[in-house]
């Protein structure tokens, strides 16, 4: 592995941001422990972000989610400086964002950062391609070549037959994917993405996850996408940091955060989730060698990374636990019929046993 495959593709490190703090005393209060109310009643200043570390690997679908004011927009402001951090460093790749010039940042953004909101901003006096093509057409990219990307991002949203089409004639969904295209058409390495399906009806807000997913398995961008919604967090986030108070409490894989909250506001905030698609093969799997040397059922082989719900066909004509192997075919565990019972009645019982398996492995 190289030096750049090895290095992250952006990297946060001990980043602060404090709201009108004009001689520095409520940050120093904050470095030095003090929490965001007491930093507030001491001194009047707002902590936004306090000690944020994060490190996202390139092509990585990374979820900044919380409550509203947690400090979640502030995160991804600061990220591309629309909001000048107080103190702490960013950086992308080997270079260092919060040390740059304005003209360095401002080409940055051009060429590494595009950035998709919840409002959409289309001028409703141009076209969806003109629209699209905006921002490049404000960088100076030339007439032809902005067309030319613009309608290539409009057919990654799949609104290639609405280019000629103004923003009135659009639905709110179409209105979004017409933001989304806009990102796509600067073609840059990383999309910073603030709640951008927040205002939508849940049924479009589905599908555009599903968009979403479809178009990161075949570019492969690495996004930082902020929301407040749990099962969206899940849902399309490869892992999800959740913050409170501008701190982040927990950060790991969407089955990490659910199934071991890391405290009683994680819990609360979970409690919600519906486990079934994200229990898999592997979290309630017996690894024992006594299970492993056991009768299975041959006929129904199961990958390690199947989800609770499509184990169920398999679970209700088998006789014997079932094999569970990972991409090299190779077994790695099995899932008694009993078990799998369980786990099949409840979300609790879900989450239960794939704890419970998850502590047996590490043992």
């Amino acid at each position: 592995m190289t030096d750049a495959e090895a290095r992250p593709a952006l990297s946060i490190r001990g980043l602060y941001k404090v709201f009108a703090d004009a001689d520095g005393e409520a940050l120093e209060l904050s470095r030095s422990g003090k929490s965001k109310d007491e930093v507030q009643e001491a001194t009047g200043a707002v902590v936004g972000l306090r000690d944020i570390s994060i490190e996202i690997a390139q092509g990585e679908l990374f979820v900044v989610m919380g409550l509203s004011g947690c400090g979640k927009s502030t995160l991804v402001r600061c990220i591309n400086r629309l909001i000048e951090p107080s103190d702490g460093e960013v950086w992308i790749d080997d270079r260092e964002i919060t040390a740059m010039s304005e003209d360095e940042l401002r080409e940055t953004r051009r060429r590494e950062l595009a950035m998709v909101f919840q409002h959409f901003g289309l001028m409703p006096h141009r076209t969806v391609m003109d629209n699209v093509a905006l921002p490049l057409e404000i960088g100076g990219v030339a007439r032809r070549e902005r067309r030319e990307r613009a309608a290539n991002a409009l057919d990654l949203v799949g609104l290639r037959e609405w280019i000629t089409s103004m923003p009135s004639q659009l639905s709110g969904g179409m209105k979004q994917r017409v933001g989304l295209a806009r990102g796509l058409a600067m073609e840059t390495p990383m999309l910073l993405m603030d709640e951008p399906f927040s205002a939508l009806d849940p049924v479009i807000r589905r599908d555009l996850q599903d968009e979403l997913l479809a178009l990161q398995s075949s570019v492969q961008k690495t996004i930082v996408f902020i929301t407040h919604d749990l099962n969206e967090a899940v849902r399309v986030g490869d892992r999800i940091a959740i913050m409170r108070d501008g701190e982040i409490v927990q950060l790991g894989a969407p089955s990490d955060v659910v199934l071991n909250p890391a405290d009683a506001f994680v819990r609360e905030f979970t409690q919600d989730v519906r486990l079934h698609g994200m229990v898999t093969a592997a979290s309630i799997m017996d690894t024992s060698p006594e299970a492993m040397a056991g009768p299975t059922d041959q006929r129904y082989v199961v990958r390690e990374d199947a989800v609770l719900d499509a184990l169920v066909p398999a679970g209700l004509s088998a006789t014997l636990p079932l094999q569970v192997v990972n991409d090299s075919d190779e077994l790695v565990g099995v899932i008694p019929l009993q078990r799998l019972a369980r786990a099949m009645v409840s979300d609790e019982a879900a989450a239960s046993l794939a704890v419970n398996a998850g502590e047996q492995g590490s043992t």
